[in-house]
């Protein structure tokens, strides 16, 4: 009789511990960067679905999931403001924040809150882009979000999450977002992160 075994899913359709190769091939199946291990036991499980993947999966791994401050390649902008999300399940609780890409420093964090990771990298733009005109400082903002970028531009927030009593909050924030985008002009330059080439944009949680 085969070993019974356990699958950590850290990036995926829908993160969490599985109990089978096949629920786990599920939730990774056509997922670019997709983060999973087995283990022998549920304890070991658990415990590593709370810490980072890169504690698991290999050095290799992490030097490719991150780079530091002082690796970036020449092309990357270091007086520049990088926006990320982080949902714990999709939907789930959701928070983002901004970092400071020269220095790797945190500006900005937001969460968690009930939500979407699409609706916390859309929310990310916008606070930076509050910040930044607050602050009269001149920033580019990167995302490795196409479609917070494409959302921004049209000034609202294309989500599908059923607003109810789960997401009445967050709908709220949406709301004041799309109302200072349609009612302020900006001349912030919005980039995107080309995770494929640069790796894990520097404001990532280490975690999806």
């Amino acid at each position: 009789m085969a070993k019974k075994r356990f699958y950590v899913v850290w990036n995926g359709l829908i993160p969490g511990i599985y109990k089978s190769w096949d629920e786990c091939q599920e939730q990774i199946k056509g997922v670019k960067q997709a983060l999973y291990k087995s283990f022998d036991t549920l304890e070991e499980a658990e415990r590593a679905y709370s810490s980072s993947p890169h504690d698991y999966i290999g050095q290799g791994n992490k030097e490719k999931a991150k780079i530091t401050p002082g690796s970036y390649p020449a092309e990357i902008i270091r007086n520049a403001l990088a926006v990320d999300a982080a949902c714990s399940g999709n939907p789930g609780m959701m928070e983002y924040r901004g970092v400071y890409v020269g220095t790797g420093e945190e500006i900005f964090h937001f969460g968690p809150m009930f939500g979407t990771n699409n609706i916390g990298e859309f929310l990310a733009i916008v606070h930076g882009l509050a910040l930044l005109k607050q602050r009269g400082i001149d920033l580019p903002i990167y995302s490795d979000s196409r479609n917070a970028l494409i959302w921004i531009k049209g000034k609202q927030c294309k989500t599908k999450l059923p607003r109810d009593s789960k997401s009445e909050e967050l709908f709220k924030y949406i709301e004041r977002a799309e109302k200072w985008l349609r009612e302020n002009s900006y001349s912030t330059r919005l980039i995107k992160w080309e995770t494929d080439k640069w790796g894990e944009i520097p404001a990532d949680f280490g975690r999806k």
